[in-house]
């Protein structure tokens, strides 16, 4: 029988293209009276994240718990908007979703199916089949139950930092009643400084989750951290003629 075919990986360019570059530009440079104006300004930045959610779906036939949060939070943006209620709403909005994926992560690390599995100790990343082989032939099955709680903890510590630092960023720049241009363009400036001012932050905190989940896996199976990772593939070298 052969090989099941590799499962599809995201595209993180375009990722990043569909869900801050192109919203961020409608939202800053095409929402003016002149162009779409703000409420279709709104509505053609929604679409971009939204269409690349539908077609990610459809490509790797998968949905979890982040991207659930990810559309619902698209939405939220849509309808605050429509309703055109007061700044300090979207900046609840903006720290509601990473509060809550923060939240299910420390959760869920106490859990049988810690959404920690899914973030970083995934199956695409690392040899997930060799690692649990070698801990149960070890018996450190608990050992490593206990790993993955504290890596959820510190994994879902990002996720509430980042939740803080949403909410005074947007208290900070949406200033603007909703629905007008000028509104469209701090939440542009928002989704912009996001990156320096949040993203990178919540990232050095879950690279240390993960740099202590790849410490603890070290530990408890002897392997190297090269070897804890899917083996690369290597090329056979082409014949040469005689």
């Amino acid at each position: 029988m052969p090989p099941p075919p590799p499962k599809a990986k995201e595209n993180l360019f375009l990722n990043l293209i569909c869900n801050l570059a192109l919203p961020t530009l409608v939202l800053t440079k095409l929402s003016g009276e002149r162009t779409l104006g703000p409420g279709w300004g709104m509505i053609v930045a929604l679409a971009f994240p939204v269409g690349y959610g539908l077609y990610d779906y459809r490509r790797r036939r998968r949905a979890n718990f982040i991207s659930i949060l990810g559309f619902v939070s698209v939405l939220l943006t849509g309808g605050l908007n429509f309703l055109k209620v007061g700044g300090f709403w979207f900046a609840v909005k903006e720290a509601g979703v990473p509060l809550a994926i923060g939240a299910a992560v420390i959760l869920s690390g106490r859990t049988k199916t810690p959404l920690v599995r899914e973030m970083i100790y995934s199956e695409q990343l690392m040899d997930v089949n060799r690692i649990n082989a070698i801990l149960a032939a070890r018996g450190n099955e608990s050992a490593f139950a206990r790993l993955l709680a504290r890596a959820s903890f510190w994994l879902g510590g990002g996720f509430v930092m980042s939740a803080a630092l949403n909410f005074g960023l947007a208290r900070y720049l949406l200033k603007s009643p909703p629905g007008t241009t000028e509104f469209n363009a701090e939440l542009g400036r928002m989704h912009m400084l996001s990156w320096p001012v949040i993203v990178v932050p919540s990232m050095i905190v879950m690279m240390l989750a993960f740099w202590k989940l790849l410490s603890g896996l070290k530990g408890l199976t002897g392997l190297t951290t090269d070897e804890l990772f899917h083996p690369m593939e290597k090329k056979e070298p082409a014949a040469t003629k005689p």
